[in-house]
């Protein structure tokens, strides 16, 4: 057994919802994206004492707790993150320190992994897959949505992402996007999504954005990006005061058209908007051209699609048992 476990996990972009209100029968859909940065790392090790430090370390302290308890482990614990995910950012810090907390739990005392059940005990994926799969392997995925069962929604596709292509992140430290008692508020009080737009939703990513991925089409790809995020976002626009949660945001996405992105968007509830460019160089251009509209409080960060999962890296041997 292992004496110490890294894991680091990646952020992800939520790219829309399929089906928001059910009209086929699994509620949401997801299609969604791994990104290179920003991301969780920490480390897990034996100690005298559980002790957990760093950012995020209640959330994480709290998983580690019921996972633990789950899996029947005795031991203590020193839990170390290094770095985490911006929380409340639509990037997926939730479901990501979860399941690395899992991980590193699991692999330290020589268990096999189950996402999907550590996913399921510590309340992950009730709405989106993404995150999950995302944990699992990277590309673009598509997963089918939420059948009711209480399970995570099934991934039906995933695809590489072009390793050429970027992604310019436009993040707002300064306000939260909807989560908790709020989102869930949300969510009862929004009218049904209309079963067209669902129609239309599924339309473009089956026959604009996969395929576009595939023949390595940008604008293709963008323009079926920027469809979706349409009609998501003016649906979801009325509890979180515009199709963007951040004013700041939604100038500098404006300014990123204007300099050429494309597929123009804002993960989850934001406030992180997103935009796709064809090169590292284009995207630099553009986070040039776009600069007098970010202000100071503002970050745009130039990050690539992920074509791989969460890294597993363990030292030491340990043959103490559980």
């Amino acid at each position: 057994m292992s004496n110490s476990v890294t894991i680091r996990v990646p952020a992800r972009l939520h790219l829309g919802f399929l089906d928001p209100s059910g009209n086929g029968g699994r509620r949401f859909g997801s299609i969604g994206l791994p990104l290179s940065e920003p991301e969780t790392v920490l480390t897990l090790s034996r100690a005298a004492e559980t002790v957990v430090i760093g950012p995020e370390s209640e959330r994480a302290a709290s998983h580690l707790a019921a996972l633990t308890k789950r899996l029947g482990i005795r031991a203590q614990h020193r839990l170390t993150i290094m770095d985490a995910i911006p929380r409340h950012a639509g990037l997926g810090s939730g479901t990501q320190i979860a399941l690395a907390v899992a991980a590193a739990l699991r692999t330290l005392h020589g268990m096999p992994l189950d996402i999907d059940d550590d996913a399921t005990l510590l309340a992950r994926g009730g709405r989106s897959g993404i995150g999950i799969a995302s944990f699992d392997s990277g590309g673009l995925i598509v997963d089918a949505g939420n059948d009711g069962s209480g399970r995570p929604p099934p991934v039906v596709a995933r695809l590489p992402f072009p390793e050429v292509w970027r992604i310019v992140l436009v993040l707002d430290d300064a306000l939260d996007g909807l989560h908790g008692d709020e989102e869930m508020q949300a969510f009862r009080t929004l009218p049904p999504f209309p079963v067209s737009g669902t129609g239309e939703i599924c339309r473009q990513v089956l026959t604009e954005v996969m395929p576009a991925l595939v023949e390595h089409d940008l604008l293709a790809f963008g323009a079926g990006i920027s469809a979706i995020q349409h009609l998501v976002g003016n649906h979801f626009a009325p509890a979180q005061g515009g199709v963007f949660t951040s004013k700041r945001v939604e100038a500098v996405m404006q300014a990123l058209a204007k300099a050429g992105a494309v597929g123009i968007g804002q993960s989850s509830w934001g406030p992180t908007g997103f935009a796709f460019a064809a090169s590292q160089a284009a995207a630099e251009q553009m986070v040039a051209a776009a600069a007098p509209a970010a202000g100071d409080r503002i970050e745009m960060r130039i990050v690539r699609g992920r074509n791989a999962g969460a890294s597993i890296s363990t030292t030491g041997l340990n043959l103490v048992g559980s």
